[in-house]
């Protein structure tokens, strides 16, 4: 909600500051506009539902037509305590005369104020009814329950006025939400009365009808690698976990699924079978759920009931009952529109242990960005220990990488590659990039990599596609390679293209890799520095995406990406970082040794040679 202050009290100039503030803003946007007053409970959704029936070409002044005070034209005015519709071509038509009628027209009131003001300029009146769409509005008097009105004109109401304090208004809300509600479910009892009905008519008869009436048919696979498979759940814990581990607590959202399932299930059959029966749950003794992508979550539940009758007699019994939670509407969610024209700047962090592997990265970045002319430049970002930086006059550890960027900018003439040295024993990834940061402009599309990624085009059109400024940061899932002499022992490796992402998995520890706007960074990092204050140690248990998580506000997109391949490696797992981080770096470094097939091939393979 936006709030906006005029600076001025007298009515008649508020009501001319809001209609030039709307004209200044929101004129080219919208199609419509509803102007209310802070006592008025308007329905939004039927004020929006009114509108898709009337035309957006024509000049639309609809609400509570009033007559002028002490006036005896046929002319009306919008009554402001009952809000009025105004039309966007309305609107432009209005705005050039607003001075004139500041200066002009005198009244106290500003709805009578403007709607003077478009009859003598414009010539057009106030109406309550228009192509055939009503404005219903409702008087409240004073102390009235709503939820015992009863009045056709009052359940029709799309705006209601005056509402005296807040709780009436929230009063007035859960009643016509409540009305709604009745409504919907009215209308989705009546087509599914439809849909059987006209079923026998169908070719397949009544055997075509699914379950729920209205609903998508379960998906059927065609393959045994196609069947959607069950999770089995009790009221406490989850026996199919996201990590793999065989049983895992029910907590958060997923323990809310499974508590809302059974009450609703409960509700249903106490609907259906009251008065005679009352239900009350004992124990749920086992569930089952799946997500159907053609349908929705679909749960089976055996529920240890006890049923009352009518005279007072109990038994216990077991029922199972299946429930469905339909897909909602799809919703398409507006992205601001990106090019694959943005530059790039790769952002390199190399220590010591990275030397082995420096010049690979270095001939792939020349190969698939510099020779192919992207839009892509590379800064290296040299961590020193502290006992090397002392000794970098006589051996400078990076000294070979320094030669190998030598060469590559006599190769590519117009290319520079900068580098920047850091001294540092506990290399922060976000103390890094605070570096780095400071030295680029804040439109700048960074890509920090690390030294095993691959560089190739593909992913750098993702990177820029993905990475969105002030709405989306991405962090991609790189494949990560196993350790090719557990997977093939010898054998010769896999060289069919078709079969690279074969003998690896997607590595969701490393955040290494990721792609975001400087301006984003800057704007998170301020944050965290107020919620740190000077205590700089804290850098030291985070990440970049750390940062962006908890500071920033904006869409994180972290998704497995194809294009980022890289070969296997044991990474070396600094011990000064935090225990989260390197608990996460030795997590990595075990789950990309190989698959569980071929660790226990090699477990026994090595039985049996130590059996002989």
């Amino acid at each position: 909600m936006v709030l906006v202050a005029h600076g001025d009290e007298r009515p008649i100039w508020l009501m001319y500051e809001t209609m030039h503030y709307i004209h200044q803003h929101f004129g080219s946007d919208y199609d419509w506009f509803y102007i209310m007053q802070d006592d008025t409970y308007a329905q939004a959704e039927q004020v929006k539902a009114l509108v898709t029936h009337l035309s957006i070409n024509q000049d639309v002044y609809l609400g509570r037509a009033e007559e002028f005070i002490g006036g005896d034209e046929q002319a009306r005015y919008c009554h402001g305590g009952f809000g009025y519709l105004i039309s966007r071509s309305l609107l432009l038509k209005l705005h050039p005369h607003l001075d004139s009628c500041r200066n002009e027209i005198l009244s106290v009131r500003p709805d009578e104020w403007l709607g003077r003001c478009i009859i003598d300029f414009l010539g057009i009146t106030c109406v309550s009814q228009l192509q055939g769409q009503h404005y219903h509005t409702y008087e409240l008097a004073k102390n009235t329950e709503p939820e015992k009105e009863e009045e056709e004109e009052f359940q029709a109401a799309l705006a209601v006025h005056p509402v005296s304090d807040m709780t009436l208004m929230y009063r007035l809300h859960k009643h016509f939400s409540r009305i709604q509600l009745d409504r919907a479910y009215q209308e989705i009892q009546d087509l599914q009365m439809q849909i059987r009905n006209l079923t026998s008519l169908t070719p397949a008869g009544e055997a075509g009808l699914t379950w729920p009436v209205g609903i998508n048919a379960p998906f059927l696979p065609k393959s045994r690698f196609e069947v959607i498979s069950w999770d089995y759940f009790t009221e406490q814990h989850l026996f199919s976990c996201p990590d793999g581990s065989p049983k895992c607590e029910l907590s958060g959202a997923g323990k809310a699924d499974v508590s809302e399932i059974i009450e609703s299930a409960l509700e249903q059959l106490n609907s259906r079978y009251q008065p005679l029966l009352r239900f009350s749950k004992r124990q749920l003794l086992n569930g089952y759920r799946r997500f159907d992508p053609t349908r929705g979550m679909e749960y089976t539940l055996d529920l240890l009931l006890e049923a009352v009758t009518q005279k007072g007699h109990s038994h216990i019994l077991a029922k199972r009952v299946s429930l469905v939670r339909p897909l909602s509407k799809v919703e398409i969610i507006p992205m601001p529109y990106v090019t694959e024209a943005t530059r790039v700047q790769l952002v390199l962090p190399l220590t010591v242990q990275d030397l082995d592997f420096v010049a690979n990265f270095l001939d792939m970045f020349a190969m698939n960005t510099l020779d192919t002319h992207d839009n892509a430049l590379l800064t290296l970002l040299f961590i020193y220990h502290p006992y090397d930086a002392q000794r970098v006059s006589q051996v400078d550890v990076f000294a070979g990488v320094k030669a190998m960027v030598g060469e590559l900018e006599k190769r590519y003439a117009e290319v520079k590659i900068p580098w920047i040295s850091v001294k540092t024993e506990v290399p922060s990834q976000v103390k890094l990039m605070d570096i780095v940061s400071k030295k680029h402009p804040v439109d700048t599309l960074f890509f920090l990599a690390s030294v095993w990624t691959e560089i190739n085009m593909e992913f750098l059109n993702r990177c820029r596609m993905n990475t969105i400024s002030n709405w989306q940061v991405f962090f991609p899932v790189h494949f990560q390679e196993f350790n090719p002499a557990l997977v093939y022992r010898g054998e010769q490796t896999a060289s069919s293209s078709t079969d690279f992402l074969r003998d690896g998995h997607f590595d969701r520890y490393s955040f290494a890799e990721a792609c975001f706007y400087n301006s984003d960074y800057m704007t998170a990092r301020t944050k965290l520095a107020a919620d740190i204050l000077d205590r700089d140690e804290v850098l030291e248990s985070m990440e970049v995406f750390d940062v962006f998580l908890h500071y920033s506000g904006l869409h994180l997109f972290r998704a497995v990406e194809p294009g980022l391949v890289q070969k296997y490696t044991l990474r070396s797992c600094n011990p000064r970082l935090s225990e989260e981080l390197y608990h996460r770096c030795v997590l990595s470094n075990l789950e990309g040794l190989a698959s569980r097939s071929h660790l226990a091939m090699a477990l026994f393979e090595q039985e049996q040679a130590n059996s002989t």
